[in-house]
């Protein structure tokens, strides 16, 4: 498994790195920035990827990734897996999805069983990669809101030409009572300062159909499990060609783009996120992205 990450080196600034198993080359001199490689994986993915792969194995120095901090800590560091790449969200894709914004709905939620049943999916943009949280970083959650939730979900990453190059692990954290109360709320419920987490990196491949994976959730609150939960991949109702081919409609991406693709895990509807939480999601074959929460 080959994973490109974005992290930080002291003395030397934003590095990008391919990991394979517990090494990380340096391969920022090739591959010179996440938006520029996805540039040039246009019609070439599979070739583009092997390329990657066999510079790597020219390299010299290795890093260890296990040696990678927290963002703001002084030495090596993590950083989201996007440069300047939207980040994209596609909405009521899993059955319990459709069922957990009907419960929120003060109004009985039809509008989310019309969505899930209807040709065109919802889609909605969720944060420029620049504000992106990566691994080890700090999520947040709205002051203004009572009800918040981690929303774990499988990400897709994609070139300019919409072509699949990988996946990777994403947190769309959002208020439930803000959307709840009116759906048209949910530009305030899904998208402000930190609500959005990427990581650790993209485990490059291109696929055309869903990986079959389990997605598990975990909530840690004074170092106990407060909830945990998991779905399979197989329970997205939508082919992911679908999704793209939506995205991708009057909508163009110069640098490429993620596409977050819904959450099948809800916690209970007493339960909302509180500082100092530790997020916990991992995807069978694709990694493990921990946040700690905040309060913005």
């Amino acid at each position: 498994m080959a994973q490109l990450i974005r992290f930080f080196v002291p003395d030397a600034g934003i590095r990008i790195g391919l990991r394979q198993d517990d090494q990380l080359h340096d391969v920022t001199e090739y591959a010179g920035s996440i938006s520029a490689w996805l540039r040039r994986s246009v019609g070439r993915v599979p070739a583009a990827i092997d390329d990657l792969i066999a510079h790597a194995a020219t390299l010299t120095t290795v890093y260890d990734p296990a040696d990678l901090g927290a963002p703001g800590e002084m030495g090596l560091h993590w950083l989201p897996p996007v440069d300047t790449q939207e980040v994209w969200a596609a909405g009521v894709t899993y059955t319990r999805s459709r069922e957990a914004r009907q419960e929120e709905a003060i109004d009985g939620g039809d509008i989310y069983a019309r969505v899930y049943e209807a040709q065109r999916p919802e889609l909605f943009f969720k944060s420029p990669g620049a504000k992106v949280i990566g691994p080890l970083g700090q999520v947040g959650i709205r002051s203004d809101s009572a009800w918040n939730v981690p929303e774990p979900e499988l990400a897709l990453v994609m070139n300019p030409a919409l072509e699949m190059v990988g996946l990777t692990v994403g947190n769309d954290v959002s208020s439930r009572d803000i959307e709840g109360a009116n759906p048209l709320y949910l530009p305030q419920a899904k998208v402000y300062t930190a609500s959005c987490a990427l990581g650790p990196g993209i485990v490059l491949g291109a696929l055309a159909t869903w990986p079959a994976a389990t997605i598990t959730l975990t909530i840690e609150r004074d170092q106990q499990v407060a909830f945990s939960g998991t779905v399979h991949t197989d329970q997205i109702h939508r082919p992911m060609a679908d999704l793209i081919a939506y995205l991708g409609r009057s909508n163009t991406y110069p640098d490429g783009v993620v596409l977050l693709t819904g959450t099948g895990i809800v916690p209970p509807s007493d339960f909302t996120l509180a500082r100092g939480d530790v997020t916990r999601i991992t995807i069978e074959g694709i990694g493990e992205l921990v946040n700690t929460v905040k309060v913005v």
